[in-house]
């Protein structure tokens, strides 16, 4: 059975429309006029229990207002939501019982007391019994390394510091589900690396499911096998990494350095989506393998110019999830 389950998900908003100067302040008052904004438009997915999914999409596309109704912030238009058989914004308490939620712009810590503190605080909350506690806290002691800042006051944390305490926080309580807004999000490696491995590891001993949405695609190729792709309050992308590249990912990258400088070879070559030049020898060309392939393309440009070195790759997660945005794809899955 799913852990999330979410039918035809739909959110209006009424927004008042507000006229000019002060006559048009006085006719408001009388003859007030509204615009609907959809952010989420039908929107349907379940997630079971242990999975790591990446929530993905362009700013606007209505991920945070399906999160928000998810967690029990927003009530829904029409449609239904169920995360773990409650449904959300009916039993909020109930709900946030067994969620976690961590927004990287926000902090649910206390501002003027150490960070032990609110641990200890957030103990009691949630009734959680001493073992699991205890259990719990060397589990983030080990991979987070958050000693070292345990009796600091959360205003005094660098960036870093108060994102490892946030997740400690989120996840003191053994949630079934984890909401991550951003988690990364201007951190350095060292501690992004922290994060993964500490988010892998909770993963793998207590099967918490973790719904992520980020812009960072590195995170989503170390976390997440499942991905979905929402655009303008619609899915449109919902599967595997691997699915996500074989069905959408024709694209390949073609790095060729030259041995003159600004060689006249010309890209007008069918296929070509874009190219970059790294340096007066050095070309970075982006083209669509369904086109034109590897081979031709290097023939093409060696039959033109001396090649003293080339790479092929396979377009990066984030190219193909660029396309998908760009081509505003009118199938919904």
């Amino acid at each position: 059975m799913s852990l999330i389950r979410v039918e035809n998900l739909t959110k209006v908003f009424e927004r008042p429309i507000r006229s000019d100067g002060i006559k048009g302040a006085i006719k408001d008052m009388f003859h007030r006029r509204y615009e609907r904004k959809v952010a989420v438009d039908g929107l349907s997915f379940n997630i079971d229990q242990g999975e790591m999914v990446g929530y993905l999409g362009p700013n606007g596309a209505g991920k945070s207002t399906s999160i928000k109704m998810l967690v029990g912030i927003l009530v829904p238009t029409s449609g239904s939501v169920l995360v773990n058989e409650i449904v959300p914004h009916k039993h909020r308490l109930d709900n946030a019982k067994h969620i976690g939620v961590v927004f990287g712009q926000k902090s649910q810590l206390w501002w003027d007391i150490p960070v032990s503190e609110t641990l200890n605080m957030m103990r009691y909350m949630y009734r959680i019994p001493n073992d699991i506690y205890k259990r719990n806290m060397e589990m983030f002691a080990d991979i987070l390394g958050i000693n070292e800042f345990m009796h600091v006051a959360v205003r005094q944390l660098s960036l870093g510091q108060r994102m490892r305490a946030d997740l400690c926080a989120s996840l003191l309580h053994n949630p079934a589900i984890v909401y991550l807004d951003e988690p990364t999000i201007g951190l350095d490696v060292v501690v992004k690396k922290k994060i993964r491995e500490f988010l892998l590891e909770v993963n793998r001993t207590l099967k918490t499911t973790v719904l992520i949405t980020t812009h960072d695609m590195s995170d989503v190729e170390k976390l997440c096998s499942r991905v979905i792709i929402v655009n303008h309050g619609k899915k449109v992308y919902d599967g595997d990494l691997v699915q996500l590249r074989n069905e959408y990912g024709t694209g390949e990258v073609l790095s060729i350095t030259f041995e003159d400088n600004n060689p006249q070879v010309g890209f007008n070559v069918p296929g070509i989506e874009r190219i970059e030049w790294q340096s007066d020898q050095q070309v970075t060309i982006f083209y669509d393998k369904g086109v034109i392939n590897s081979a031709n393309l290097l023939s093409h440009y060696m039959s033109r110019a001396k090649i003293i070195d080339f790479e092929v790759r396979p377009s990066e997660i984030e190219d193909v999830i660029q396309e998908i945005y760009g081509k505003q794809l009118g199938k919904i899955v």
